[in-house]
């Protein structure tokens, strides 16, 4: 009975995240959740993939990135390019490779494809910058992101400044096969998947060695660590993730464009780091979920939201400058939540 109840306790998180996962896609499956709940849910799965995958760079490795957006926009064109060329009609390639009906299967596919040009694009960006220090990779990430919009604004074939569209499409395309919620379904899929994904890998001897980068990188090298290569593949993963997130932005919308990418995006997935805290998964989810229903608020503000959100982003420096965990997660700050939980540790000790 002991070790079952231990057992219990271990998969106790992933079956509530399940139960979560259940209970908003069957809601928004009855038509219980307006299209607006549910096109604000998932932006908030969107913005925790993008919060934690920056986290990863900018919290558990110490370094400092601010053009994140970037990789989002590599990610989000290069899934939308695909899927449209592949199950849409008309598009700009000329007829459909596939059938629509195959996008159930192959569209978790193309979005992992997406992430791994962003993956890619950011290898690109790390070979160079790592070999600078300080404040110089957050100039490179941003000079970045500015190239990344002004090329895609100069890419005709593909909308160039006008945007590119067709996703809706595809989406359409799913839902003949089965009438059923597909973007959240995908999104908060996804969603799990990476908030799993950051963990294990923080939690892992190679993810010590990133935070021993950051505590201090001369005694990491010195003890062993590959510090040149812990920080590719994590501005790799990084921005891997965030071109997951950006394929999943521009399906849930059906359109995107150059400026859904610009520096706005970079500091809005930079506030919900800080606000979060740097080097806490617990707080970039948290932080996550509160910036989009913040911004949702104060939508009727419009173009003042900027004055509202910077505002409020000073007096948390001022008042809470660790953000609202610091290093910390919310196991540590709510010992409860360990208690039902359990820990692997705990689990292991059971035995």
């Amino acid at each position: 009975m002991l070790v079952w109840f231990c057992r219990m306790k271990q998969y106790s998180l992933t079956l509530s995240a399940f139960l979560f996962f259940v209970l908003v896609v069957g809601l928004s499956w009855a038509g219980t959740l307006s299209s607006y709940i549910q096109l604000v849910l998932m932006f908030v799965g969107v913005n925790i993939m993008m919060s934690s995958s920056l986290n990863l760079v900018n919290g558990y490795m110490g370094e400092f990135s601010c053009g994140h957006a970037g990789f989002m926009a590599v990610g989000a064109y290069a899934a939308s390019l695909v899927t449209v060329w592949c199950f849409t009609a008309e598009s700009v390639f000329g007829p459909n490779l596939l059938p629509p009906a195959w996008a159930v299967v192959l569209f978790p596919f193309i979005l992992l494809f997406g992430g791994v040009i962003a993956a890619l694009a950011g290898l690109l960006v790390a070979i160079p910058s790592f070999r600078t220090r300080g404040d110089y990779l957050a100039i490179i990430t941003l000079a970045v992101n500015y190239i990344v919009k002004s090329a895609i604004e100069n890419i005709q074939p593909i909308g160039g400044a006008r945007g590119f569209m067709g996703m809706a499409r595809v989406v359409n395309g799913m839902k003949e096969v089965a009438d059923i919620p597909w973007m959240m379904i995908w999104t908060w899929a996804f969603v799990f998947l990476t908030v799993l994904l950051i963990k294990r890998f923080v939690s892992s001897t190679y993810g010590k060695g990133i935070i021993a980068i950051r505590e201090d990188e001369i005694a990491a090298e010195i003890m062993g660590v590959n510090t040149r290569r812990a920080k590719m593949v994590a501005f790799m993963l990084s921005s891997g993730l965030a071109g997951l997130a950006g394929g999943l932005f521009a399906h849930i919308l059906g359109y995107i464009n150059p400026g859904s990418f610009g520096i706005m995006k970079s500091t809005e997935a930079l506030v919900m780091v800080y606000l979060g805290g740097m080097g806490s998964l617990s707080g970039s989810v948290l932080s996550a979920v509160l910036f989009t229903l913040l911004l949702e608020i104060l939508r009727p503000l419009q173009l003042y939201k900027w004055v509202v959100v910077p505002f409020i982003l000073i007096l948390l420096m001022l008042f809470r400058t660790e953000g609202l965990l610091g290093h910390r997660e919310l196991t540590d700050v709510f010992p409860i939540l360990k208690r039902i939980f359990g820990s692997r540790e705990e689990v292991h000790a059971a035995f």
